[in-house]
C-alpha cells in the first residue's frame, strides 16, 4: 500500500517532537484547534467556489488556478503543491480516475462527468483536507446514486466519531453502507490523522480490517474520513504519470472527504462547506 502513488491518500510517518503525543498520535490543543478550525474554512470556501464555478468547457487546470489563487488570498498555502513532486493545488480526477488526478489544461470538463476535486490548506503551521464529487451538468441515474451513495458513507462513519469510540466503529459504519448499496470500497487507499503534517497517524480504514491497531478516539484527534467507492471492482491501478490512479474495470469512481475533531461528545466538522 506504501507505493509513491498514494502518498495523497496514505499517512506517512510524522516527524517527531510535539508533546501531548500518543501512539504517534497528536491531541491538538485549544488554540491548535482554532487554527484548524480556519485552515478548514479555507478549504471548505475553495470547494464550495468550485462547485458553484465548474462547467462543461473548462479545463481541470482552470479549476487548479482558481483553488490555488484563492488559498493564497487567504493567507495560505496549498498543502498539495510540491508535495513528494506533485504537481496542481487539487486534485482532479474525472469518472474513471478514483483519486490524484493531475490538473492539465488538456483535460477538459464535459456534461455528465463525475468530478471529484480533493484539495488541502495550509495555514499558520496546519493543514485542512477535504474532497467533494460534482455531477456536472446532467449526470446517469447510476452515477448520481453512487454520488449520493458516497456522501451518506462519508456521513455514516463521521456519525460514528466521540471520545472513546474506536476506529472500527467509523470503517464498519461505512463499509456497512456502501455493501447494502451494491458499490465497493476502494481498499487501496485510507483516510489520515491531519494537523501539523497533512498526513498523520492515524490510519482511518474505509472497510473493517486487523491491518492496525483499533485505535480508541480522544477529544482533540482531527481525522480525515474518506471513503473512496466504486460502481464496479473495488480494484486499481496507476497510471504512467505515477499518481492517478484509475478504476481497473473502467467503472465509475466517487470520493468525499471531510477533516473531523473529535469532541468528548461528538464530533465537529473543520471543513463545512455549508458554513462558509
Amino acid at each position: 500500500m506504501n507505493i509513491f502513488s498514494n502518498l495523497l491518500a496514505q499517512p506517512v510517518q510524522p516527524k517527531p517532537a510535539a508533546p501531548r503525543k500518543r501512539r504517534g498520535i497528536e491531541i491538538k490543543s485549544a488554540r491548535e484547534i482554532e487554527i484548524m478550525r480556519q485552515s478548514g474554512k479555507i478549504v471548505a470556501t475553495v470547494l464550495k467556489e468550485i462547485s458553484q464555478l465548474v462547467e462543461p468547457g473548462m479545463t481541470t487546470a482552470d479549476l487548479d488556478a482558481h483553488a490555488e489563487k484563492r488559498i493564497r488570498e487567504m493567507d495560505a498555502t496549498p498543502s498539495f503543491k510540491g508535495y513528494h513532486g506533485f504537481t496542481g493545488s487539487i486534485c482532479a480526477s474525472i469518472n474513471n480516475e478514483v483519486v490524484h488526478g493531475i490538473p492539465n489544461r488538456k483535460k477538459v470538463i464535459r456534461a455528465g462527468d463525475v468530478l471529484k476535486v480533493d484539495t488541502g490548506a495550509y495555514y499558520n503551521g496546519f493543514h485542512g483536507d477535504s474532497c467533494i464529487t460534482i455531477a456536472v451538468g446532467e449526470v446517469t441515474p447510476e452515477a448520481a446514486r453512487l454520488i449520493r451513495v458516497a456522501e451518506e458513507a462519508l456521513f455514516k462513519g463521521i456519525e460514528q466519531v466521540k471520545a472513546g469510540a474506536h476506529l472500527t466503529d467509523i470503517a464498519g459504519a461505512i463499509e456497512d453502507h456502501v455493501k447494502a448499496n451494491k458499490f465497493s470500497v476502494v481498499e487501496q487507499f485510507t483516510g489520515h490523522g491531519v494537523g501539523r503534517n497533512l498526513h498523520e497517524e492515524p490510519a482511518v480504514f474505509n472497510y473493517r480490517t486487523r491491518e492496525i491497531p483499533n485505535v480508541k478516539l480522544r477529544a482533540g484527534m482531527t481525522l480525515a474520513i474518506e471513503p473512496i467507492l466504486n460502481a464496479g471492482s473495488k480494484n486499481t491501478r496507476i497510471l504512467s504519470d505515477r499518481w492517478t490512479a484509475v478504476t481497473v474495470d473502467n467503472a465509475l469512481s466517487a470520493q468525499f472527504e471531510h477533516t473531523v475533531l473529535v469532541t468528548d461528545n461528538g464530533y465537529e466538522i473543520l471543513t463545512d462547506r455549508s458554513l462558509v
